[in-house]
């Protein structure tokens, strides 16, 4: 074998190797990783900016640069060169810096003597962590093979700082994974939980960044991008469809994992210095830095595929992740995102989940909200900081998470707990009796449900039947259609298990953000307002017609109820029931028992409908206000977007007077109405709702208590009194003159 050529950036790995390995303080690394730099490539500057917090960039080490400027020039992100460098997390090489774009002068830096420039971001798996930059006085710039020299470096100082190399008195950086983090995101699911971090994908550690060995090294990458391509043969071979557009994406992901260029760029990194698991690394950092950039969404699935394939390699080389990790005590979920099949594999025993992702209307959302435990989303940054087994706490209320809590911060959570134990202790005193307000109203409280497992809450929560079962999940959860006696089987054990109780089935649900991984996506530009739930259901009438005959089979000659959602107009319920008709006929001919008392409903969840003829309130033989829909197509608030989901309430004046119209129209031809979603499950709101005429509730089981609790101790006149006072003195929301009036009533 020829003697292998001492690459420059294999000399500076090495030096940097041997200054890393001894022991000190992190500003003494970071001051002697730059003059190694500096020496090494012959220049007059390097200088180490690191992130201070999410916008600002500290310089934190330089040799060249004036040494009272450390920890004292910042620069926003974006500001300069250096942030030029961050906010694009691409390579700036220019020979003259004083002119080129976004260039900033710092006096207290003497940065002006110097002409040419070149900031390389120091970055992991899609988060930069910083920037590394060298300078020279004479106008030039720097080489390719030099830059791809600084790429590398800057791979092996982004490890370092993960494995806290960087960290001591004095350092820019604290030790990571160590101190206490909140993470503020949005509220998908109300509750409080404590417990200790579940990665849902652990991360692989990379602890030996630089190669001992780069034949060891090569031979070590080959033969697990070897064991890599075999598996995934077998994984894709186990996985036959006859689907095209599901073959197209197997063969895409076979075809990255296969790529000859993608193999050479990592096997080059070897050469330059880097151990094999870096060398992943880095080839998986770049891709997502120029991907990340992209509008194109082929190229952004492009860059999952990358990340997954990634990960695969790295676990086959370190071994970590491999085997499935021991969860922990009172386990709470951390993830970027999950599906709902994913999820219910870990079942019960997940006492709490926190996001990167996930939406207030995502599969995880409607799972957690089935179990009732607390979901925070869009928790930005928590998977890159959490670790297995850390301590941490779920608050669902204020949509926050806190990461490795303090004692002053546990002790005030577990009062929040302890508090809502005891009020729960008193609901359970009450589960018997009626939700009836103190003027003799009675309300019916009614439970949402997707899952078998659900139906116990029935007893439990003391809620009188389902108001709306979600028949969605059991189709979200498979790799291919249900087969209609699989669904008859679930739903009448449904049936079975809800003792003889009210059960509405809501046919299937999907579009928007419910998509089947067996049905051709729909590339829409706002799906919330596409090709989603009934109108997929008439256009596809034969998965309809199955789901239908396998609910009429399920109630085996007892009552059935079911609804149908997203109904828009008159002319698309009169069709949907038409398929009813003919299920029922089908069955008839074939001898089957027919549903005793079959009542057909339907989700109201746009304003249109509020509007339909009367021929529709006397056909329809019940009505369930879908609120979360019909909120965001009300005040045109897409209820997925933060900034403006919240702008709007449900107790605004307008929209109870359209609720109102709406009771009155069904009070009008005697058609039941009831309001399901998740402000049902908010007491003030569904206390409104009882005063404006709705008698029937659907919600989670574990709002019933509260909801009840409050009902039974207020007069609905009065309160009707309030809102009306409310409205007439020009208010916009009667939220705060009930809940005034509540503070001196209950």
């Amino acid at each position: 074998m020829p003697e292998r050529i001492e690459t420059e950036s294999r000399k500076l790995l090495k030096r940097l190797r041997a200054a890393l390995a001894e022991s000190g303080e992190g500003q003494a690394r970071l001051d002697e990783v730059v003059t190694i730099i500096a020496s090494t490539m012959r220049t007059a500057v390097c200088s180490i900016y690191l992130f201070r917090d999410e916008d600002t960039l500290e310089l934190c080490a330089t040799m060249g640069l004036e040494p009272e400027a450390v920890h004292q020039t910042r620069l926003k992100l974006g500001e300069g060169l250096v942030g030029r460098t961050a906010r694009t997390r691409r390579v700036v090489n220019t020979a003259d810096a004083p002119n080129a774009r976004g260039f900033r002068y710092m006096p207290e830096t003497g940065e002006e003597r110097y002409s040419s420039f070149c900031g390389v971001p120091v970055q992991r798996l899609g988060d930069t962590l910083g920037v590394l930059v060298v300078q020279s006085k004479d106008a030039r710039e720097f080489s390719t093979d030099e830059v791809y020299a600084l790429e590398v470096v800057a791979m092996v100082l982004a490890e370092m700082t993960e494995l806290g190399a960087f960290v001591g008195e004095g350092a820019a950086l604290s030790a990571r994974h160590t101190q206490p983090v909140m993470f503020k995101g949005s509220i998908a699911q109300e509750g409080a939980s404590e417990g200790n971090v579940f990665l849902h994908e652990p991360r692989v550690v990379v602890t030996n960044p630089i190669a001992d060995d780069p034949d060891v090294e090569l031979a070590r990458l080959r033969d697990a991008v070897e064991t890599l391509r075999v598996g995934l043969d077998d994984l894709l071979s186990d996985n036959k469809t006859n689907d095209t557009e599901q073959k197209k994406v197997f063969e895409a992901y076979r075809m990255f994992a296969n790529s000859r260029s993608w193999l050479a760029r990592m096997e080059a990194d070897v050469e330059n210095g880097l151990s094999a698991e870096a060398a992943v690394e880095k080839e998986q950092s770049l891709f997502r830095a120029r991907l990340s950039q992209s509008g194109d969404a082929y190229m952004r699935e492009r860059m999952s595929d990358l990340d997954d394939l990634s990960n695969r390699l790295l676990r086959i080389l370190t071994g970590q992740g491999t085997d499935v990790a021991d969860v922990p005590d009172n386990p709470i979920l951390v993830a970027r995102n999950i599906g709902p099949g994913e999820l219910l594999e870990y079942g019960k025993q997940i006492k709490g989940i926190v996001l990167e992702d996930g939406s207030v209307g995502s599969h995880a959302t409607i799972v957690a909200r089935a179990w009732a435990i607390p979901l925070v989303i869009n928790a930005k940054g928590i998977v890159r900081e959490a670790l297995n087994g850390d301590s941490i706490l779920v608050d669902g209320e204020q949509g926050i998470a806190h990461l490795r809590p303090d004692e002053t911060v546990q002790g005030a959570f577990r009062d929040k707990i302890a508090m809502l134990t005891r009020a729960q202790e008193r609901y359970a005193s009450i589960r018997d009796q009626p939700a009836q307000t103190k003027d003799g109203t009675k309300i019916t409280l009614q439970m949402n449900a997707g899952l078998i497992a659900d139906l116990p809450s029935l007893d439990g929560s003391g809620a009188e039947g389902v108001g709306l079962f979600r028949t969605e999940l059991q189709f979200l959860v498979r790799n291919q259609m249900p087969r209609r006696a699989e669904l008859s089987a679930l739903y009448s054990r449904v049936l079975k298990a809800a003792k003889g109780q009210r059960v509405a089935f809501r046919t299937l649900d999907i579009g928007s953000d419910k998509v089947l991984a067996y049905m051709k996506p729909n590339d829409e530009p706002n799906p919330a307002m596409g090709w989603r739930a009934i109108r997929v259901g008439l256009d596809k009438p034969g998965v309809l017609r199955m789901q239908l005959q396998a609910l009429i089979r399920a109630a085996n000659g007892g009552p059935l109820s079911v609804m149908f959602p997203f109904i828009a107009q008159y002319d698309e319920f009169r069709a949907a029931k038409a398929e009813v008709d003919k299920a029922l006929a089908r069955e008839r001919k074939q001898g089957r028992p027919l549903p005793s008392d079959l009542q057909v409903g339907a989700m109201l969840e746009t304003p249109s409908l509020g509007y339909a003829p009367d021929a529709f309130f006397k056909e329809v033989d019940f009505l369930s206000v879908g609120g979360n829909d019909l909120k965001q197509f009300f005040f045109a608030a897409d209820r997925e977007n933060e900034r403006v989901r919240k702008r709007y309430d449900t107790l605004n004046p307008a929209f109870l007077q359209f609720l109102q119209s709406i009771v009155a129209r069904c009070d009008a031809h005697g058609t039941p109405i009831s309001f399901c979603g998740e402000d049902a499950g908010r007491p003030v709101e569904a206390l409104v709702f009882a005063a404006i005429g709705i008698r029937s509730l659907s919600m989670r089981p574990a709002s019933i208590g509260p909801v009840k609790h409050l009902l039974r101790r207020v007069d609905l006149g009065e309160v009707r009194a309030i809102i009306d006072d409310a409205v007439a003195n020009g208010d916009q929301s009667v939220r705060r003159a009930v809940a005034d009036w509540l503070v001196y009533q209950v």
